[in-house]
C-alpha cells in the first residue's frame, strides 16, 4: 500500500484532466482554503457523495500524564471532523 500525497495527487490530476499541473494544484489548494475557511466559520461543507466537513466541540476532561501517572485537565476544543459520505463508503468496502 502506497501514501498517496500531494504531489502524486496534483499529477494523477492533471494526467487525467489534461490540465497543466499549476493549473491543478491552485484548484486543489483553493479547495483546501475554501473548506478551511468555511468550517471555520461554523458552516458544513458537503461534498455530495464523498463526504461532509464540519468542526465538532470537545468537552473538557480529565486525562493522564503517561509519564508522570498525573490528572491533568484537557481544555475543551473545537475539531475538524470528516463525515464520508455513501457512494465514499461503498467504494472502500
Amino acid at each position: 500500500m502506497t501514501n498517496v500525497n500531494k504531489d502524486a495527487l496534483v499529477n494523477a490530476i492533471a494526467t487525467k484532466t489534461g490540465q497543466s499541473k499549476k493549473d491543478v494544484e491552485v484548484v486543489i489548494d483553493t479547495l483546501i482554503e475554501e473548506i478551511t475557511k468555511s468550517i471555520q466559520t461554523g458552516n458544513k461543507v458537503t461534498l455530495t457523495g464523498f463526504g461532509t466537513f464540519k468542526v465538532s466541540s470537545r468537552a473538557a476532561r480529565l486525562g493522564i500524564n503517561p509519564q508522570t501517572k498525573e490528572k491533568i485537565e484537557i481544555p475543551a476544543m473545537k475539531v475538524p471532523k470528516f463525515t464520508a459520505g455513501k457512494t465514499l463508503k461503498e467504494a472502500v468496502k
